[in-house]
């Protein structure tokens, strides 16, 4: 007798083939094509509503000793403000290559900038390689930091993010919490040309850790600007990480399951670099899984010819970021460490 319903979902789950993943010799520019549209629907992306006209804000402008620092807003949906903050390093000649960081699922984008606000921030930071914006800048290239639904000032608290309500509010309006922090992504990147000329828009990347790691994937699946995609400690199957353990609610996605897993989302970034950096020790998105999505993803880097492009690290720890780890890999993947 089986009287609790997870018994039956696990079932269902171990030995799920994705419905829509591209078989081996198939094309894949039209698979893309067809499942990138998919994927937008099963995030609810077609209830997001496009701003009338941009409204662009410069909040504030610091100037540090060796960047320059604009938090700016936009309106991503009529009544929705993003809010990001974009650092230039200074001395630095030419187009510049634009790295966006998502923090984690943590108290806020300071995280990512480096600025501890609450008890704990800074071992959250120095703990984890978690300051990106500051990594980025000491490599010469420009950082947008974005505050995500949820974090920060975006319904956040100093206790933590805040996710449970807008994801249910989300999901009764046909959207998906993931859905619309990939939205933010894409209306930012839309406001950048018009408005920091010094960036160059054909080099753009995407990293972030844990959750932050998760919005990066979908957002580099969904959205063809992003060249290269940095996700850590977040690519790993559906199965033994979202579904077999307690997740806030935005990591959810109604019928995901039934699609795709997430090596099939990154055959949707195939042939643009994609790094998955996971931990070794890290609990919640268990490195076996992660070798098994690799292997997904390598299908469809081979239809790409690119199986260059696809690179898995693992560090030895648990669920953090490795800088040491990951830098390299983006460095000889990319070559715009020169610039």
């Amino acid at each position: 007798m089986a009287l609790d319903p997870q018994i039956q979902h696990i079932d269902l789950m171990k030995n799920l083939i994705p419905a829509d993943r591209m078989e081996k010799g198939g094309d894949l520019a039209a698979w893309q094509q067809e499942k990138r549209a998919l994927l937008s629907r099963l995030l609810g992306m077609q209830h997001c509503i496009p701003a009338d006209d941009e409204k662009f804000e410069i909040d504030s402008v610091k100037e540090a000793d060796t960047y320059t620092e604009t938090r700016f807003f936009i309106e991503s949906e009529p009544g929705v403000t993003c809010v990001a903050h974009l650092r230039v390093p200074k001395g630095v000649e030419g187009k510049l290559p634009v790295v966006i960081c998502l923090q984690g699922h943590s108290k806020g984008v300071h995280i990512s900038l480096g600025q501890p606000l609450y008890p704990g921030d800074a071992e959250t930071i120095s703990g984890g390689d978690r300051d990106f914006a500051v990594q980025i800048i000491s490599r010469g290239q420009a950082a947008l930091a974005i505050e995500q639904r949820g974090f920060g000032v975006r319904g956040g608290t100093e206790e933590g993010p805040q996710c449970y309500q807008p994801a249910v509010q989300a999901m009764l309006l046909g959207r998906t919490l993931i859905g619309e922090r990939c939205w933010d992504i894409s209306r930012t990147i839309d406001a950048l040309p018009a408005h920091f000329p010094q960036l160059d828009m054909n080099r753009i990347a995407i990293m972030g850790n844990s959750g932050g790691g998760t919005a990066a994937i979908y957002a580099a699946a969904l959205d063809e600007r992003i060249a290269v995609c940095m996700p850590s400690c977040a690519f790993c199957g559906y199965m033994p990480s979202i579904a077999a353990q307690f997740h806030c609610l935005c990591n959810y996605i109604p019928d995901i399951m039934n699609h795709f897993d997430m090596g099939d989302l990154a055959g949707l970034i195939a042939p643009r670099p994609f790094i998955a950096i996971n931990g070794l020790k890290d609990g919640i998105f268990p490195i076996d899984s992660a070798k098994e999505q690799t292997e997904v993803a390598r299908v469809y880097y081979a239809a790409a010819n690119a199986e260059h492009n696809l690179r898995h690290i693992t560090g030895p720890e648990g669920h953090r970021f490795y800088a040491a780890l990951g830098w390299p890999a983006f460095d000889e993947l990319t070559g715009w460490k020169e610039n």
